[in-house]
């Protein structure tokens, strides 16, 4: 016997009220399937830079310092010690 026909002899052995579930899974498999699929084909067919692939991140840490371990107030401390 095929997988598919004990699937279907196994459903029809449930009550009816559970044959929503066994929708409602099926087309969770089916969608989960669909994605991995369009995932699987995006990151084979597109290649990025890595510029283009950190983009939203990009500027997020701009500063008016130029050296991010100066600090005024602590250098200041320094002295009075």
């Amino acid at each position: 016997m095929l997988p598919l026909e004990i699937a279907i002899q196994k459903i029809q052995q449930l009550p009816p009220e559970q044959w929503q579930k066994v929708l409602e899974f099926i087309e969770f498999l089916e969608y989960q399937s669909m994605h991995q699929q369009k995932a699987t084909k995006t990151l084979e067919t597109s290649e990025i830079s890595f510029a283009e692939a950190a983009k939203e991140f990009i500027g997020c840490l701009d500063s008016d310092l130029e050296d991010l371990s100066y600090n005024p107030k602590y250098l200041e401390g320094l002295g009075q010690e």
